[in-house]
C-alpha cells in the first residue's frame, strides 16, 4: 500500500510540473502575440492616408484645370479674289512654322477637331459674330468636347478677311503673339482646321479656325483596376480587426492555464499573421496607385 501512494504522489508530482511547464509555455506564447499585437495598426489610421485624395481619378479627372488658349481673333480685311484656300495647306503651312522655329515636330490632323473647327466657322457666319465664345456660351473647349474630344489643354486661332494665299493667312498668324504662341506650343499634338467663305458684316470673306490641343489620352491613366483592389482589401481589412478585437477580448476573459486559451492565442496570432500580411500588400498596391497618379498629373500639368 505505501508503494502505490509513493507511485500516485509521484505522478501527481509530475503532473503539476507539467502542467505548470505547459503553462509557461502558453504564457511565453501570449507574450508573442503581444508583439504581434503592437505591429497590428488598423487600416485607417495606418495606410488610408496614404491615398489621401488621389483615390478617386474620376475626381482628379473632373477637377483639372484644362486651359484654353485662345488670342483675340485677327480681322485683317483685304480685297475679295478668286483664290480658294485649303485646309489641308494651312495645316502644312502651320506645321512648316513649327518646323523652321524650333524644330519642333509637326501637328496630326484630327477629324474630330476638324469638324469642331468647321462647326465654329459655319456659326460664326450664321450669327454674324467673331468671338471665341459664341452668343449661346460655347468657348473653344466646350466645343472640342461637343464632337467627341476630350483635352487637357486647348487652343484656338481665329482669323477673318482676304489672303493671297494659305502661306499669307498662316503669316498673319504668326506675327501675332498670342497665335504664334498656340502655332509653336510644344505640348500641343492635335489640330483641326476650317477655312470656310461666306459674308460678314455685308462683305465677302474668308474665316480660317485653327483647334489645337493635347489629348486627355496623352497622359496615361493610373489602372483603375488597382484602386479597385484597394478598396476590396481595405474593407477586408475592417472585417480581420473586428475579428482580431473580439478574439483578443475572449483571450481576456480566459483562464490563461485552460486548454482553450492555447487555441484561443493560435488563432489570434493566425488573424494577426493575416491581417498583417494584407496590409502589407495593400500598402504596395497603394504606393504603385499613387505613383501612377503622380505620372499623371505631372502629364497633364505639363510639369
Amino acid at each position: 500500500m505505501q508503494r502505490y501512494k509513493i507511485i500516485i504522489l509521484i505522478l501527481v508530482i509530475l503532473a503539476l510540473a507539467t502542467g505548470f511547464l505547459f503553462s509557461d509555455n502558453i504564457l511565453s506564447f501570449y507574450n508573442n502575440v503581444g508583439k504581434n499585437l503592437h505591429k497590428f495598426v488598423p487600416i485607417s489610421s495606418k495606410i488610408i492616408e496614404k491615398i489621401g485624395e488621389k483615390t478617386n481619378l474620376e475626381d482628379i479627372i473632373i477637377n483639372i484645370k484644362k486651359d484654353i488658349l485662345a488670342p483675340t481673333p485677327l480681322n485683317i480685311g483685304g480685297k475679295e479674289s478668286n483664290v480658294v484656300l485649303t485646309k489641308t495647306k494651312i495645316i502644312a503651312q502651320t506645321n512648316i512654322q513649327r518646323y523652321n522655329n524650333g524644330l519642333l515636330p509637326p501637328l496630326f490632323e484630327n477629324v474630330k477637331l476638324n469638324a469642331a473647327a468647321k462647326a465654329k466657322a459655319k456659326d460664326m457666319f450664321k450669327n454674324q459674330y467673331f468671338e471665341h465664345l459664341s452668343p449661346s456660351g460655347v468657348d473653344a473647349g466646350q466645343l472640342v468636347k461637343n464632337y467627341g474630344y476630350d483635352y487637357i489643354v486647348v487652343g484656338e486661332n481665329l482669323i477673318l478677311g482676304n489672303f493671297a494665299s494659305e502661306e499669307v493667312l498662316v503669316q498673319h498668324w504668326m506675327e501675332s503673339p498670342g497665335h504664334r504662341a498656340n502655332i509653336l506650343n510644344g505640348r500641343f499634338t492635335d489640330i483641326g482646321v476650317a477655312i470656310e467663305k461666306g459674308i460678314y458684316n455685308g462683305k465677302t470673306v474668308w474665316i480660317g479656325v485653327q483647334e489645337f490641343s493635347l489629348p486627355l489620352s496623352a497622359c496615361g491613366q493610373p489602372n483603375l483596376s488597382l484602386k479597385s483592389q484597394i478598396d476590396y482589401n481595405k474593407n477586408e481589412l475592417d472585417q480581420l480587426a473586428l475579428k482580431i478585437d473580439a478574439k483578443r477580448a475572449e483571450i481576456n476573459n480566459i483562464n490563461p492555464r485552460s486548454q482553450k486559451y492555447n487555441v484561443l492565442v493560435y488563432e489570434y496570432n493566425q488573424l494577426v499573421n493575416q491581417y498583417n500580411l494584407l496590409s502589407q500588400e495593400t500598402e504596395n498596391l497603394i504606393l504603385q496607385y499613387n505613383s501612377q497618379v503622380n505620372i499623371f498629373n505631372q502629364c497633364i500639368t505639363g510639369n
